[in-house]
């Protein structure tokens, strides 16, 4: 959780135009709803989906993350994505950069 709060703020400081944090506790929050909504909501998200999924070769899950990053922002007062696409693209860079802080740290 640490890592995607600090992955949430690295990213909203460097491209606000996607992805914005009003402080430090909003991206604490959002990384534990995150994190919350991935450990509950994804696994069904998967499953009714996964025929979409095997279709399109797994690209179907990066709608999946986009949709479930857009969704927490209805949940954490502070925490805005710029539209869809917007959540998209905030959920890879959300991925990549918390992937990176995870190694640096290991």
């Amino acid at each position: 959780m640490g890592a995607n709060a600090v992955a949430i703020l690295l990213i909203s400081y460097l491209l606000p135009q996607i992805v914005t944090v009003d402080g430090v506790m909003a991206a604490l929050a959002a990384a534990f709803v995150l994190g919350l909504v991935n450990a509950v909501v994804r696994p069904l998200f998967v499953l009714l989906t996964l025929p979409v999924t095997v279709v399109t070769l797994g690209v179907f899950l990066l709608v999946i993350n986009g949709l479930l990053l857009w969704l927490v922002t209805a949940f954490v007062p502070g925490f805005h994505v710029n539209g869809f696409l917007g959540a998209v693209a905030g959920s890879v860079l959300l991925s990549v950069v918390s992937w990176i802080l995870t190694r640096v740290v290991q």
